[in-house]
């Protein structure tokens, strides 16, 4: 479904991919873990054709996006749905209006049509009755809801998460992990999650990868992740500040 070719990419003079090859299977879902300032979010924006590489190719369905011009990065475009961090929402539209947002760009659904949409899309995360309210009097938690239910409202072949349980509190993180599975299961979605978040990657992962000084330097199963004898995959996933991850600041 998915697949990143000797990746690099850089801006000015700070390297940020050095050679990143990955690939995810169609209806797999795939967590790409590392620290901040690692470059998962820019390895996000190669997939969804945002960025382009400075070397190597990134595929999507075996088509190769820089061969593609804007029109066709825009249909290639279609085929994904986006949970943001901070979901993204906009302030001065109704939570209808923001699941239907896409809907309203991109097709020509009077706005009746939009809003059952929204609603039965809002259903599906959990959201009832909400539909007429501003993102303002929601809660972080119902705000990656509604987010979420954007994000499946073009009934996307890909789901991109970038950090879903950033800032949520641990019972509703879990909710969260539990609409990830939820959306795969029900919707027969291709999922790429970034987080550093080892209970959420964990949880929701076929596959973990991960990624540090630019390049992947493992990739496994939950449980493959969890006996990796690499000291950079211990120290990252127990959470310790000592070992050969440079700290900003620290082991020079």
């Amino acid at each position: 479904m998915i697949e990143l070719r000797d990746i690099h990419k850089s801006f000015n003079s700070h390297y940020v991919l050095r050679g990143v090859n990955l690939k995810v299977e169609k209806g797999e879902s795939l967590v790409v873990i590392g620290g901040s300032g690692s470059g998962k979010s820019v390895l996000l924006k190669h997939i969804i054709g945002l960025l382009a590489p400075d070397k190597g190719a990134v595929f999507v369905n075996s088509t190769e996006l820089s061969l593609l011009d804007e029109e066709g990065l825009k249909e290639i475009r279609r085929k994904f749905g986006m949970l943001f961090q901070s979901s993204a929402l906009f302030d001065s539209m109704t939570v209808w209006e923001n699941v239907g947002f896409g809907l309203k760009r991109h097709t020509h659904m009077p706005d009746r049509e939009i809003k059952e949409v929204a609603v039965e899309k809002l259903k599906m995360v959990g959201l009832v009755g909400v539909e007429d309210e501003m993102p303002s009097a929601l809660s972080g938690g119902m705000r990656k809801r509604v987010g979420l239910a954007r994000a499946i409202a073009m009934k996307p072949e890909i789901l991109l998460y970038d950090e879903p349980t950033t800032g949520l509190d641990p019972i509703m993180a879990d909710a969260i992990n539990d609409l990830i599975i939820k959306m795969r299961e029900e919707l027969n979605v291709t999922s790429v999650t970034i987080t550093h978040d080892m209970k959420s990657a964990y949880k929701i992962a076929d596959t973990i990868a991960m990624l540090y000084n630019g390049v992947i330097v493992a990739t496994g199963t939950s449980v493959e992740i969890q006996n990796s004898a690499d000291p950079v995959v211990r120290q990252f996933i127990e959470g310790r500040a000592e070992g050969p991850i440079k700290i900003e600041g620290r082991n020079r």
